[in-house]
């Protein structure tokens, strides 16, 4: 690195640390409102239902995702945290889901259920008209989920910053012991 160079590495790589921080704030300034929202939405919820309507008894006994948070390095090896459907298939799913060949004739079993291609949206545990409080509680905490992403991203981001700044005042600085 040249002496010139590095002042303004320094200045790049320190603005763009502030810029990052400031974005960080926002999203868990957001994600804050957003949690708290989805709260306040399924109190609402469980008034209007009543309290034991709302609640784990009714949770699903085979409950599947809906979303899936995939990693990815995708700038200067930086993993990059991203919420996807569950549905969605990576190029390494597609394939057959068995290595070995099917026989189509023979002894008929009951075969366990395969899981749907797409989840079934847990609202629906709830009963078919369900109140938009809930609807809304789930709204919430999806734009919420998402925003967790963008924040590990951006955590991600800042410490790997950090350290980057750390190396280059490093090299700033001369060492005392070497004089």
């Amino acid at each position: 690195m040249e002496g010139r160079d590095l002042p303004a590495q320094l200045d790049s790589l320190l603005l763009q640390l502030l810029e990052d921080l400031e974005e960080l704030e926002a999203k868990r300034t957001a994600l804050n409102a957003r949690v708290e929202e989805g709260w306040l939405s399924l109190s609402k919820s469980r008034y209007a239902m009543g309290a034991k309507s709302v609640g784990p008894l009714q949770y699903s006994s085979r409950m599947e995702p809906q979303v899936c948070v995939r990693i990815s390095e995708v700038q200067d090896q930086l993993p990059q945290f991203q919420v996807v459907s569950a549905g969605a298939r990576t190029p390494e799913d597609v394939g057959p889901r068995e290595a070995a060949l099917r026989r189509r004739k023979g002894l008929t079993k009951t075969q366990e259920p395969e899981p749907s291609a797409a989840p079934q949206d847990p609202l629906n545990w709830f009963g078919i008209l369900v109140p938009l409080s809930l609807r809304q509680a789930q709204a919430s905490f999806s734009e919420g989920l998402q925003l967790a992403a963008d924040i590990a991203t951006l955590q991600t981001r800042i410490n790997w910053g950090r350290s980057q700044l750390r190396d280059l005042q490093k090299c700033r600085q001369p060492d005392p012991r070497a004089a």
